[in-house]
């Protein structure tokens, strides 16, 4: 059922993306859906939308709204002007509906002039234009869907690869929904068995003992924790990462971003400082989104084009979330590795000693060797002229995002920081319960606790919800959505 009146409206929308295309949707959903679609559409087969069976597609024309004469009297539109464009329209009664309130689309030729002119009719007939993300806050609203997976929806959309496509379809089923309920269901029922150990402490009946509680409490937790432990991964496979490619001029940056790309993107010579500002390009490996960055080398220069290029790749290794920090074999063979200057590394930091090809095959594995014992860390050694170590270079980026659970078709994974936030508060609320249990507190403590934790769980599928977190929350969807 609607909640305090927020789906009274019949909204309606353009559904698909504007542009040129072979088809395009405009939709209508509410009470009165029916009632203005009948106004501006004209079947070509006999009786009404209503009479017709739901979901079926019929041939229809798509008309302009009527329009009122002056005493206000409505016409119908007959005349042949008034024909917007032949498409099909069907009808689908709620609550088989996406939103669960009765729905009417037209799908017509995808031209943005039609479209936009069969939305205005839809208007002009008694509908108000959608919000951003008001269907599918309808869906959840009328219990079409939970919090999470309206959620799933926009990930969905946004998906920059199969694995994250795989994670949001997952989540639209109601996987994460029906983990976290679980969870949810059963802190509320140990919080009840508490709650009767406050009213019938009088009475002889056998209450949930602090063994089994603690028992219980520390299973959800461990449950929790695991699916908190998927949230960097999740992260990265919906929103991608940017990997930046850094060092000093004549590593072999540009070199190296044009051969992980396959592509000639990056001018490369034997020039230092031929690279004056960061180049892009998007990649997909082993199904993590990646912003590859290619980036000016950093060294002391007057050159005022050259110094503003070392600036930029200094904002850009800070925005990065990894830095693929290169440095010439021959370069630090010629200095020594404990003479070679090394960049001050983060964790954020892969170093990798590019150019092994100007080594000799018996000299390569004590250099790198001796590079590791000095920095503490494993480095990559990799050629662009020969291919060597460039495939262990991508395992060794992507593995620094994604977890081996990942890849399974049925984990649980969290990709959304609004989850990650509440399952945070929850686990936060049972440890404090824990304490309680430890310090032999009063059960209308151990309450408010268990309490806490079910409500951040029912954040996540809007058991518990704000209006401010729905505005938000679909705020982020396009309209039509």
């Amino acid at each position: 059922m609607p909640i305090d009146g927020a789906t009274e409206d019949t909204i309606c929308a353009i559904a698909t993306p504007m542009g040129e295309g072979g088809i395009g949707i405009i939709r209508i959903s509410g009470q009165h859906a029916t009632d203005i679609a009948s106004k501006i559409v004209r079947l070509r087969t006999n009786g009404t939308l209503t009479t017709l069976p739901s979901h079926t597609l019929h041939l229809a024309d798509m008309i302009s709204a009527p329009h009122a004469d002056q005493a206000g009297h409505s016409r119908p539109p007959v005349m042949h002007e008034d024909i917007i464009d032949e498409g099909l329209v069907v009808y689908m009664k709620g609550p088989r509906s996406f939103t669960a309130e009765d729905v009417v689309e037209f799908h017509c030729h995808g031209n943005t002039t039609v479209l936009r002119r069969v939305c205005e009719s839809c208007i002009a007939a008694g509908a108000r234009l959608a919000q951003p993300g008001e269907f599918t806050k309808r869906a959840f609203l009328n219990g079409r869907l939970d919090l999470s997976q309206a959620e799933a929806v926009l990930d969905t959309i946004k998906a920059k690869s199969e694995f994250a496509l795989g994670i949001a379809q997952r989540q639209l089923r109601g996987d994460l929904g029906r983990y976290v309920q679980d969870l949810r269901t059963t802190l509320l029922s140990l919080q009840a068995r508490i709650e009767a150990e406050i009213d019938f402490s009088e009475e002889e009946i056998s209450f949930v003992t602090r063994d089994e509680l603690r028992t219980s409490l520390q299973h959800i937790a461990s449950q929790i924790q695991s699916v908190l432990d998927t949230a960097r991964t999740g992260r990265a496979l919906r929103e991608g990462v940017r990997v930046v490619l850094a060092g000093p001029p004549n590593a072999g940056k540009s070199s190296l971003f044009n051969s992980l790309i396959r592509d000639n993107r990056a001018i490369v010579t034997d020039v230092p400082g031929t690279t004056r500002d960061f180049i892009e390009e998007a990649v997909i490996w082993n199904g993590l989104p990646i912003t590859l960055v290619d980036t000016a080398g950093l060294r002391d220069t007057v050159d005022v084009v050259e110094q503003e290029g070392i600036k930029r790749s200094r904002d850009a290794q800070a925005q990065g979330d990894l830095i693929v920090h290169l440095v010439d074999a021959g370069e630090v063979q010629k200095a020594g590795v404990s003479e070679f200057r090394f960049p001050p590394l983060e964790p954020k930091h892969l170093v990798v000693v590019n150019k092994i090809d100007v080594l000799t095959s018996r000299t390569i594995q004590p250099l790198c060797e001796e590079v590791e014992k000095r920095l503490c860390q494993r480095i990559l050694p990799t050629s662009t002229q020969t291919g060597e170590g460039l495939e262990e270079l991508k395992i060794a980026i992507t593995s620094r995002f994604l977890t081996a659970s990942f890849e399974s078709n049925e984990a649980v994974v969290i990709t959304n920081v609004r989850h990650r936030v509440a399952l945070d508060q929850a686990i936060a609320a049972i440890q404090l319960a824990l304490s309680s249990i430890e310090r032999r507190a009063q059960p209308e403590l151990l309450s408010v606790d268990l309490h806490d934790a079910a409500d951040a769980l029912g954040e996540i599928i809007g058991s518990i919800t704000s209006d401010d977190v729905l505005e938000r929350i679909f705020s982020e969807f396009c309209i039509g959505k």
